[in-house]
């Protein structure tokens, strides 16, 4: 949730730790801050900033050196509150008694109380109700019994519960930055005599491609131009590179007015850029990074599927089309309830955990679990050698490019095409599927970026009649079969965005309890588009018309029957039922963004929300 960024051995620190901060934002704005070691000797600078969406522009105005002070390493902080509100004692970076140690942290402490209740029983005072303070003063009592900070942080490693990465610098030592991680993503960069820390790729792109991944429990010792990383023991470890795939540039807003128009406009590009390569001559489908043998695949005999939010949704249509051409048993669960429960799972079972950005820590840890019960598993996910990635058996990726909006777009319609097309692919390999179907279904999948261009050509047409909803307040979205997921997936973006209550049903339950809500003024956006539901989901608009709702319907641009039946259409290219999650998302991702704007919602950082959850 949060984002770290640390740098030694540059000429201009401080800014390079606050375009990383900048490149960090998306995961958390709460509060934002930054320590510096002063090279004099002389101490730390810190400053921090804690108004909301505004931290950033606020730390840049009090971001102004000491007179004559030369700098050395620094860290940096954007906080999305988790222990404590979001105020500036809370902002990290966090300091000892006496404020020697500064630490900034990405996670939870799960056994902080008794951490702190131990502390102030030894006599320290602590200025913050977060968490992560705890730390320093951990640190800082190693300190004074003659430990290196290295030697300090392993130290915590014994002692820390939960899932945490952690970056520290220490007054008495300028060139120096310690930091380690268990779950909680953070990576390592060297170039010309810089060292660097970040937790996000995208922090430190700019300054260096050469860039390494840092393991649970390793502690990595960052100096100017080097780094070196060992084990809980102290044992020197080698760092495994990292493959970056994608430009800086391409996490920029270039001319739109925000991420989430600009995302939503490259999702064409996703999906070409996703489904590239993965069609051969012959008409098989060739997933060159799976790692997970014909084998292996052949044995599965059931599929659990999961994901949260946005990642779940694709995995309710993975999950239909998994059934339909794979004649698999199939399931979609919601990651952060899976390993809570017994689930039924064994070594003929494939898990298949979805995560944009391979770090939703409910999703690694249902991972986890399943592999700790023997299942096979597979990771779709936008970010190469990402935790999840590295945990898992077999990994697919969708090559999205950067994604910063907090509420996905682009990565959605990847996972989905993905899902489908792996669910093909199992198809052919089990034989359910005749080759003719497998080679008619692939072509289908291959022309989704041109459907899904048309649909975001229409974008100014959804916009129009999505500002006409800016004023409601509570509204429901329908679907039946492969429109159920569009209807959760709409759902989640208004609620995310326009800050609108929306409930999300498949259109068939509303006579079994919410249709009482619905009353004359209420909205029910509906999932309209042709299939064999078709006709029962024009019943289903006439039983909320008649009770006085305004309906919208998502329908096949070649449809003139249901736009006779409703208020407004959101019309979208026709494609094969089976494929219409991928295209009927479009126009509610319009829909949600048009309402957030007419609010005066910033579309790019909804409140209380981050781009990536990393704390249960």
């Amino acid at each position: 949730m949060c984002g770290i960024i640390g740098v030694t051995g540059a000429s201009e620190p401080l800014r390079i730790i606050l375009e990383g901060l900048e490149m960090l934002e998306y995961r958390g704005y709460d509060s934002a801050g930054f320590a510096l070691v002063r090279i004099d000797g002389s101490g730390l600078w810190r400053e921090r900033a804690a108004v909301r969406a505004q931290s950033l522009p606020e730390l840049h105005k009090v971001a102004t050196p000491p007179p004559g002070a030369a700098l050395g390493a620094g860290i940096g902080h954007t906080r999305w509150a988790t222990h404590g509100a979001p105020t500036e004692p809370n902002a990290h970076p966090h300091l000892d008694c006496g404020d020697r140690v500064a630490v900034v942290h990405n996670g939870i402490i799960e056994n902080h109380r008794e951490l702190a209740s131990e502390l102030e029983e030894r006599g320290h005072s602590r200025s913050s109700e977060t968490d992560t303070e705890v730390i320093a003063h951990l640190v800082e009592e190693q300190l004074a019994d003659g430990a290196s900070l290295d030697e300090a942080v392993r130290f915590l490693l014994g002692r820390l519960r939960g899932d945490f990465a952690l970056a520290l610098v220490e007054a008495k030592d300028p060139d120096t930055i310690i930091g380690t991680r268990r779950t909680s993503p953070l990576i390592a960069g060297r170039s010309d005599g810089v060292g660097l820390l970040a937790s996000d790729i995208s922090a430190v792109l700019g300054t260096t491609r050469e860039l390494y991944a840092i393991e649970d429990d390793q502690v990595v010792v960052v100096r100017p131009g080097s780094i070196t990383a060992y084990d809980r023991d102290g044992t020197e470890v080698a760092l495994r590179p990292l493959e970056v795939s994608w430009e800086v540039q391409a996490a920029r807003a270039d001319g739109f007015d925000d991420f989430m128009s600009k995302e939503i406009h490259e999702q064409p590009r996703a999906l070409a850029d996703t489904l590239l390569g993965r069609f051969r001559s012959d008409g098989a489908i060739d997933f060159e990074e799976l790692s997970l043998g014909p084998h292996e695949l052949r044995r599965i005999d059931r599929v659990v599927l999961l994901g949260c939010g946005t990642s779940y949704h694709a995995g309710l249509v993975g999950r239909s089309a998994l059934e339909a051409w794979a004649k698999l048993p199939a399931s979609a669960e919601i990651a952060s309830e899976f390993r809570y429960r017994e689930p039924v799972i064994d070594d003929r079972t494939l898990v298949i955990a979805t995560s944009q950005s391979g770090e939703t820590v409910d999703t690694f840890h249902a991972l986890r679990e399943a592999k700790r019960r023997g299942a096979m598993t597979l990771v779709v996910t936008n970010v190469v050698d990402s935790l999840m990635a590295r945990e898992a058996d077999g990994v697919l990726y969708t090559r999205a490019g950067p994604e910063v909006g907090v509420a996905s777009t682009k990565c959605h319609v990847a996972q989905i095409a993905l899902l489908q097309l792996f669910a093909l692919d199992l198809a052919s390999l089990r034989g359910t599927l005749a080759d003719a179907d497998v080679s008619r279904l692939s072509g289908e999948i291959a022309h989704l970026p041109e459907a899904v261009s048309a649909a975001v050509g229409r974008f100014a047409e959804y916009e129009l009649v999505a500002e006409r909803l800016a004023g409601v307040n509570d509204v429901y979205f329908l679907g039946r079969g492969t429109g159920l997921p569009i209807a959760l997936e709409g759902a989640l973006k208004l609620k995310e965005l326009a800050y609108v209550r929306a409930e999300a049903y498949p259109a068939g339950e509303m006579k079994h309890g919410p249709i009482s809500l619905i009353v004359p003024g209420t909205v029910a956006v509906v999932v309209a588009t042709r299939g064999p539901l078709y006709e029962k989901i024009h019943a289903n608009v006439a039983e909320v018309r008649a009770r006085g709702a305004s309906v919208l319907a998502v329908c096949d641009e070649e449809d003139s029957t249901t736009p006779d039946l409703v208020d407004d259409v959101l019309r979208i290219p026709s494609v094969p039922e089976v494929l219409t999650p991928v295209v009927g998302v479009v126009p509610l991702q319009a829909l949600a963004y048009a309402a957030a704007r007419a609010r005066g919602n910033d579309v790019d950082r909804p409140r209380n929300l981050a781009k990536v959850v990393t704390v249960e």
